[in-house]
């Protein structure tokens, strides 16, 4: 008897009381953008294609996932949309029973010729990470000159019906002051839920320095300046990472303070990279290693014991038991977003 066939399992509580619904599944390290609080500019080494998880040994741990009470699942990269045949993927995880959402993170450049198949494969949601309107900005974060394609991408997703779709918005003293009354008035204008991510210390290039967080508290100060006073939206029990306000006129907008007030005390989140390893954080310094259990044709009791050590390890606050930022060796496109 599988996990999946299993009545009432033992849920995936950690040390600090927290129980495990969302996995966030990375499918690739590879990206058509060079955000360089991502990935390096040069030099990246990606790993072999040997080395990722196919298709199948994801479906598999995601049905071993769903017997021990995973409900949401996030495919994310690198930029998920470069990994060939996503979307055999994408049908292949809405097939499995318990899994309730199935969503993705992208940076929207590839949704043109994706958003209509993905939707159509069963995937319920979208993230897409939009940092500026500004075409000069956008390809000073990118390093490539795809706004235009981001924002097709945008229009393609609206245009099939995803809904909501959730824009991503990174924060970034000295780059995005500029940036936060243009996206917002974009997102209510186009009916998406915009949300500004503090800047956090897991960036390609190794640049950030706490100077460089554009603070929550500032973001709403400078929307509120642009576009008028906002309320708190009364949380519902969520376990949201972003902090949402309403406008007085219509529209909401979020912010995920991660850096100034993180939300680790709700996180219900366990994370796999690409080549397999399971993570309880992003910052967490600790892997557990499913690939090489799965190409050893290891039993499912086994996987779902290795799914209980991450979460066993998983420390009380960003990587840390003390709260204090881990820094682990790799960077955000080889853990995935």
């Amino acid at each position: 008897m599988t996990p999946a066939d299993t009545p009432n399992p033992k849920p995936l509580v950690d040390d600090h009381g927290r129980a495990h619904t969302d996995l966030r599944i990375s499918v690739t390290d590879r990206c058509n953008l060079r955000c360089y609080y991502c990935m390096p500019a040069e030099g990246v080494g990606f790993r072999s294609h040997t080395d990722m998880l196919s298709f199948e040994e994801i479906e598999r741990l995601v049905r071993v996932a769903a017997g021990l009470g995973i409900r949401k699942v996030r495919l994310t990269g690198g930029e998920p949309l470069v990994r060939k045949g996503i979307v055999s993927l994408v049908e292949m995880l809405a097939a499995i029973p318990g899994i309730e959402d199935l969503a993705m993170t992208t940076n929207g450049t590839l949704l043109d010729q994706f958003a209509e198949p993905l939707k159509t494969a069963g995937l319920k949601r979208l993230n897409i990470s939009l940092d500026s309107l500004d075409r000069e900005t956008f390809e000073k974060i990118t390093r490539r000159d795809e706004l235009d394609a981001a924002l097709e991408g945008i229009a393609a997703a609206r245009r099939v019906g995803f809904e909501p779709i959730k824009l991503n918005a990174l924060a970034i003293r000295g780059l995005s002051e500029e940036q936060i009354v243009p996206l917002a008035s974009f997102a209510r204008e186009n009916g998406l839920l915009l949300r500004f991510i503090e800047f956090m210390p897991i960036d390609g290039d190794r640049r950030w320095k706490d100077n460089k967080v554009l603070g929550s508290e500032e973001i709403l100060k400078i929307l509120t300046a642009g576009l008028g006073e906002l309320e708190p939206v009364v949380d519902n029990g969520s376990k949201a990472a972003a902090r949402e306000y309403r406008f007085a006129d219509g529209g909401i907008v979020g912010v995920i303070p991660s850096v100034s007030e993180p939300f680790c005390g709700n996180c219900n989140r366990l994370r796999l990279t690409a080549d397999g390893q399971l993570r309880g954080c992003l910052f967490s310094t600790a892997q557990h290693d499913a690939r090489t259990l799965l190409r050893d044709s290891a039993a499912d009791d086994q996987l779902e014991q290795l799914f209980r050590e991450a979460v066993g390890d998983k420390k009380k606050a960003r990587g840390t038991h003390n709260g204090e930022f881990a820094r682990p060796d790799e960077t955000m496109h080889q853990i995935g977003g």
